[in-house]
């Protein structure tokens, strides 16, 4: 998988670029309904935006696993009698079999499931584990204007999509924040993309491509759309 390389070679200068992610983990515990958990699972944890977000609003938790596929990322991450880190794919369907149905109070992901090579079946593969979820997924209209211009796809699903991904398994609500995050200069912005890891290693563009975008492209911002969902099992 690309986006692997793509988190864990940046994994030092991600926290440093992550503005959006932040706000979204920030976003996505202050939607929780409770001050207190007896076992979270975090799905796609990366530094410990979620967990720092948690400890932060003064909610307690006994008991917190904090999953990733990328080691690198997984150092970042605090480290505490109550966390337990993880390296495991949660594309493969092997990683969740150690779990029992409702062993989590929550299972929780921030900016992580936009990645799954098949969705609809990586929400199945979760939909038993705990009594309640909160996703956040990034959406195709994020970085829209720029893979307009670029003449490319976006990497990620639609909002449409995990919606549809979504109604299989789940009764849920959602709603859908739109950031922009300001640049200088597109330089700035490519470089920006490059070393958040938001790029996720798809959809590369020739150095060609690159000068015909710095000439062409008509914002000084960087669009993005999160879409933030509530749920239980169906």
């Amino acid at each position: 998988m690309k986006i692997v390389k793509e988190f864990s070679r940046f994994a030092e200068e991600y926290t440093k670029h992550n503005i959006i992610q932040e706000d979204v983990a920030k976003r996505l515990t202050l939607m929780l309904n409770s001050n207190r958990y007896s076992k979270i699972l975090d799905l796609g944890c990366g530094s410990g935006a979620v967990y720092n977000n948690l400890k932060s609003s003064g909610i307690k938790v006994n008991h917190f696993v904090a999953l990733d596929f990328s080691e690198e990322m997984l150092k970042l991450h605090p480290t505490a009698y109550n966390i337990e880190k993880k390296c495991l794919d949660f594309n493969k369907k092997e990683s969740f079999l150690k779990y029992k149905p409702n062993e989590f109070d929550l299972l929780i992901s921030a900016s992580a499931l936009q990645w799954s090579d098949d969705l609809p079946l990586v929400l199945e593969q979760i939909s038993s584990l705990a009594k309640s979820y909160y996703f956040a997924f990034f959406t195709s209209n994020t970085f829209k204007t720029l893979h307009q211009t670029a003449k490319v796809n976006s990497p990620i699903y639609s909002k449409e999509y995990i919606i549809k991904s979504l109604n299989g398994f789940y009764n849920y609500s959602f709603e859908s924040i739109e950031y922009r995050l300001d640049f200088s200069s597109v330089h700035e912005m490519l470089r920006y993309i490059k070393r958040s890891g938001v790029s996720g290693g798809e959809g590369q563009l020739s150095y060609k491509s690159i000068k015909q975008l710095m000439r062409e492209y008509p914002l000084d911002y960087l669009e993005f759309e999160v879409l933030f969902v509530k749920a239980k099992k169906r």
